[in-house]
C-alpha cells in the first residue's frame, strides 16, 4: 500500500501536488495560482495514528477561510469560490497534521512559481446575490404601531455586508483537541474544567469580547504568510444555528462570515462542560445539507432528532427538510407531501412532535420581488407531510426575521420581525389549543423595532429578547418579557454590550461555581446551573464574530 500523503489540486485542470509526506513536515504553506478559483485537498495512504489535516486559506489581507479536515473518514474538501465574491491576488493554502509522527517543522513551497503579493487589493463592497428588493406602496408605508421605516430595497440583504471587515478566527478557552470523541464521557471532564471554570466565572465570557475595530483586532492577530494555525472554533458568522440536542451539548449548522462566504466549517459541536468545541461535520453519514443562512434546526427530545428546514444561498432558495439522527449520527433528507414554499429567515418551533413554521421570505419570479409569508406551515415528521391548519383570530402581517418562544407547552410568542421597509415592535400570542392568535397589549419600556434578534426562554413565564438589527445599526440592549403582567423589563448587561444581529441564543446547563465553606464531601462535587448562551452574529461594520458569552439564568431572572 502507498505511503501516507496529503495532495492538492489547484484549479479544475491542475495535477496533483504532494503537501505532506509520512516522514515530513507537519505544516505546509502552499501559494495558490491567481487565476485559480476552486482548491482540492485529500490524502491517500494508511492514516495510521495520525488523526487530522487541518485546511485553510489566508488572503493578502491575512483573513482565514477556513476550508475544514482531512480525517481517517473524511478524505477529500473542495473549496471553490462563488461568483459574487472578491478574491484578491496574494492567496496562500495552509495546511497542518495533527497526531503521528510528525516533525515540528514547516515548509513553505510554491506552485506553478507564483509568489504572494504582500498588497492588498481593494474588496468591494457587496449584498447578497440573489436576494431581490420588495417594493411597497404608499399606503403600507403609512402603517403605525410600533414600526419604523426602513430604507426601500434591502429585503433578505446581509446588514453586516457593508463593509469587508472580518473577525479572524480565535481561539477558545478550554478548548478540547479536535480528535475528542463526538459524544465523550462528561464525568471526568467535569472534574478536569472545575477549577478553569472557576476562573472564568467573573469574566463570563468565552473566546474574548468581539473586536470593536476591525483593523485593529487585525493589526494583533495577523498572520504572517508562512506561519498557520489549528482549527479549535467555529469561524466568525452571522445565520446560523445552535440547536440544544441535550442538557449540556449543543450543534452547531452553517451560517455566513468575511466577504460573504459561507462557511466551510458548517458543523460543530458544542460541550458546555468545559465551553469547548468539537468539528462535528465528518462525524455525521448521509446527505448533509447544503451550506445556507436563514434556515431553522429544531430538536425533538422523543425521537432524539434535528429538524433542519429551509434557508437561502445566494440565489438558491431550500424548501427541502434534513434530519439528523443524534444516536446513529445519520443524516437523511425527507421527501415530503404537501406543499411548502421555500422560505428564509423564518421561525420554527416544535410542539407535541410537529413543526411549526411561521412567515418567512420566499422568491417570486424574476423580475418580481421576493415576499414576505404570514402563513403557518405544519411539519408532520410521522407522516412526513406538510400541511396548513385553520386559524382564527388577529395573525401577524408578512414578515422575517422575527422571533418564537413556546411558553408553557401552550402559546407561541412571536415577536418584530421586517418587511421592507418596515420594521416591527409589536407581539401576538398564538393559542396552540385554540389555534387562534391574538396582538399582545403591553406595558413597560418596550424592544425598539428590529429583526435578526435573538430570542430565548428563561422560564415558564418569561422569555428574553436581545439584540438585532434596525435597518441602519445592529443592537445590543436585553430585554425580558412576563407573560403573566404582559410587561417588558430592559436589563443592562456588561457582558451583551456588543452589538450584534444574526447571532444565536439558547440556554444550557453549565458546571457553577462550588462553595468552599462546604464541607470536604460536597466540594468534590460539581453542582449545575442553567446557562444563557450567546454566539457569532455580525455587528453591520464588517465584524462576524465567533465568541460564545454566557450568563446566569438566574442573575437574569433576578435582575427582572
Amino acid at each position: 500500500m502507498d505511503e501516507f500523503g496529503v495532495y492538492a489540486s489547484f484549479g479544475v485542470n491542475g495535477p496533483p501536488q504532494r503537501l505532506l509526506r509520512a516522514e515530513g513536515s507537519c505544516r505546509v504553506s502552499a501559494a495558490v495560482p491567481p487565476s485559480v478559483r476552486q482548491v482540492v485537498l485529500f490524502s491517500s495512504g494508511p492514516w495510521g495514528e495520525r488523526i487530522c489535516v487541518n485546511a485553510e486559506l489566508i488572503d493578502a489581507n491575512q483573513i482565514p477561510i477556513t476550508i475544514g479536515k482531512l480525517t481517517p473518514y473524511n478524505k477529500c474538501l473542495s473549496w471553490e469560490q462563488w461568483e459574487e465574491e472578491t478574491w484578491t491576488d496574494g492567496v496562500t493554502l495552509h495546511v497542518s497534521l495533527e497526531g503521528g509522527n510528525v516533525k515540528n517543522s514547516e515548509l513553505i513551497i510554491a506552485v506553478n512559481e507564483f509568489t504572494p503579493k504582500n498588497t492588498t487589493a481593494p474588496l468591494a463592497d457587496g449584498e447578497l446575490s440573489g436576494k431581490r428588493k420588495r417594493e411597497r406602496t404608499t399606503e403600507e408605508d403609512s402603517d403605525g404601531g410600533g414600526e419604523t421605516s426602513k430604507a426601500r430595497g434591502e429585503e433578505n440583504i446581509d446588514p453586516n455586508g457593508a463593509k469587508e471587515k472580518a473577525t479572524p478566527v480565535r481561539k477558545v478557552k478550554g478548548q478540547a483537541k479536535s480528535c475528542q470523541k463526538l459524544f465523550a464521557n462528561r464525568t471526568d471532564a467535569f472534574k478536569a474544567n472545575a477549577a478553569a471554570n472557576e476562573a472564568r466565572e467573573t469574566q463570563m465570557t468565552v473566546g474574548g469580547t468581539p473586536p470593536q475595530n476591525g483593523a485593529r483586532m487585525r493589526s494583533r492577530q495577523a498572520k504572517t504568510p508562512t506561519q498557520t494555525s489549528s482549527l479549535v472554533g467555529p469561524s466568525g458568522r452571522w445565520g446560523q444555528t445552535l440547536c440544544p440536542i441535550d442538557a449540556q451539548t449543543a450543534i452547531l449548522i452553517g451560517g455566513q462570515g468575511a466577504r460573504m462566504q459561507f462557511c466551510k466549517d458548517p458543523m460543530w459541536k458544542l460541550c458546555t462542560e468545559d465551553m469547548s468545541w468539537v468539528t462535528a461535520e465528518t462525524l455525521a453519514q448521509g446527505p448533509t445539507p447544503e451550506a445556507r443562512i436563514g434556515h431553522s434546526a429544531v430538536f425533538d427530545p422523543d425521537s432524539k432528532r434535528i429538524f433542519v428546514f429551509g434557508g437561502s444561498k445566494n440565489k438558491k432558495w431550500f424548501n427541502d427538510m434534513h434530519i439528523l439522527d443524534t444516536k446513529s449520527w445519520r443524516w437523511t433528507m425527507v421527501e415530503a407531501q404537501g406543499k411548502v414554499p421555500p422560505l428564509a429567515y423564518h421561525s420554527c418551533s416544535m410542539f407535541r412532535g410537529e413543526l411549526f413554521v411561521l412567515g418567512g421570505v420566499f422568491p417570486r419570479p424574476n423580475p418580481e420581488p421576493d415576499g414576505c409569508s404570514d402563513s403557518l406551515y405544519i411539519f408532520d415528521p410521522h407522516l412526513s407531510i406538510w400541511y396548513q391548519p385553520i386559524i382564527t383570530g388577529d395573525k401577524p402581517s408578512p414578515r422575517s426575521g422575527h422571533s418564537a418562544c413556546v411558553i408553557q407547552e401552550r402559546y407561541i410568542y412571536v415577536f418584530g420581525g421586517w418587511d421592507t421597509p418596515v420594521c416591527y415592535s409589536d407581539m401576538y400570542m398564538l393559542d396552540l389549543g385554540l389555534m387562534e392568535f391574538s396582538v399582545v397589549k403591553t406595558s413597560g419600556k418596550a424592544p425598539s423595532p428590529r429583526s435578526w434578534h435573538g430570542s430565548a426562554v428563561l422560564s415558564e413565564t418569561k422569555f428574553l429578547i436581545h439584540g438585532g438589527y434596525n435597518g441602519n445599526n445592529a443592537l445590543s440592549d436585553t430585554f425580558i418579557f412576563d407573560i403573566e403582567t404582559d410587561s417588558w423589563t430592559e436589563l443592562k448587561l456588561p457582558q451583551l454590550s456588543v452589538p450584534r444581529a444574526g447571532h444565536s441564543i439558547i440556554t444550557m446547563e453549565t458546571p457553577a461555581r462550588r462553595d468552599h465553606s462546604e464541607d470536604e464531601e460536597s466540594m468534590s462535587s460539581v453542582s449545575i446551573r442553567r446557562t444563557l448562551l450567546v454566539f457569532g452574529g455580525g455587528d453591520n461594520e464588517g465584524n462576524f464574530f465567533s465568541d460564545l458569552t454566557s450568563v446566569s439564568v438566574e442573575e437574569l431572572l433576578d435582575a427582572a
